[in-house]
């Protein structure tokens, strides 16, 4: 088990109505597959990404990275969890306004503790592979969203996290480089054996994925579990 969420359930008031954005999830992602999450606007797949990050506290249950429940720690452990286990690419971007894109990377290898030197060439060669080898020391100001959401997912890929969570990274760019982007994360998420989730509507994420489950269906079920196949329950 890497990522597991536990009778999950997070909503908000809307006036006298309570709103139900995620309800009594019940889900594990196995390390080593990509599972693509699937769902229309406002179906909770952005809070699902939120909630298993450990950006937002659900209002009950467990999120269980690697058997440790994100949702019993303090804020300090809560962080350093998810700067060494976690990498998380938003629709955003969340880049530092003032860093190139290579020191992007560099500062997430000097924020754990790693020396620069060890990761500049890994770094490099993620750079490379997301099509971003001729910006290295572009500010995020100087890029289109599309190379922003690009060397944010390179951030989150050097520091080899346990589990990867994706929300829409190839809603800014074109057909190619989506299809590139889609087969480095499948490709990443085998080879490092990391449980990938990304929230996505891109056919070309869906082929490279191991994994397609509609959000709706994560719902506790009789027995328990939501039914992906290769995950367990």
């Amino acid at each position: 088990m890497t990522l597991a969420l536990r009778h999950v359930s997070v909503g908000f008031q809307d006036g006298d109505e309570r709103v139900e954005v995620l309800a009594d999830v019940m889900v594990t992602f196995a390390a080593g597959r990509l599972t693509a999450v699937t769902g229309p606007s406002g179906s909770g797949k952005s809070t699902l990404v939120a909630v298993a990050g450990g950006l937002l506290r659900p209002d009950t249950g467990q999120v269980l990275v690697e058997g440790t429940d994100l949702t019993a720690l303090d804020d300090r452990a809560r962080t350093r969890l998810r700067r060494d286990r976690i990498g998380l690419v938003l629709q955003t971007g969340n880049l530092v306004p003032a860093l190139g894109a290579l020191d992007q990377l560099l500062l997430v290898a000097h924020i754990q503790g790693r020396r620069r030197q060890a990761v500049a060439d890994r770094a490099r060669r993620l750079l490379g592979r997301v099509g971003m080898s001729h910006r290295l020391h572009h500010r995020p100001g100087q890029l289109s969203g599309g190379e922003c959401q690009r060397v944010a997912l390179a951030r989150a890929l050097v520091a080899e996290p346990a589990v990867l969570l994706v929300d829409e990274p190839t809603a800014a760019i074109d057909r190619r480089q989506a299809t590139a982007i889609s087969e480095l994360v499948a490709e990443t998420t085998h080879e490092h054996g990391c449980a990938t989730v990304v929230v996505t509507h891109d056919e070309a994420v869906l082929d490279a994925a191991d994994d397609t489950v509609p959000i709706a269906t994560l719902a506790h079920r009789a027995d328990g579990t939501a039914r992906l196949p290769g995950v367990a329950g």
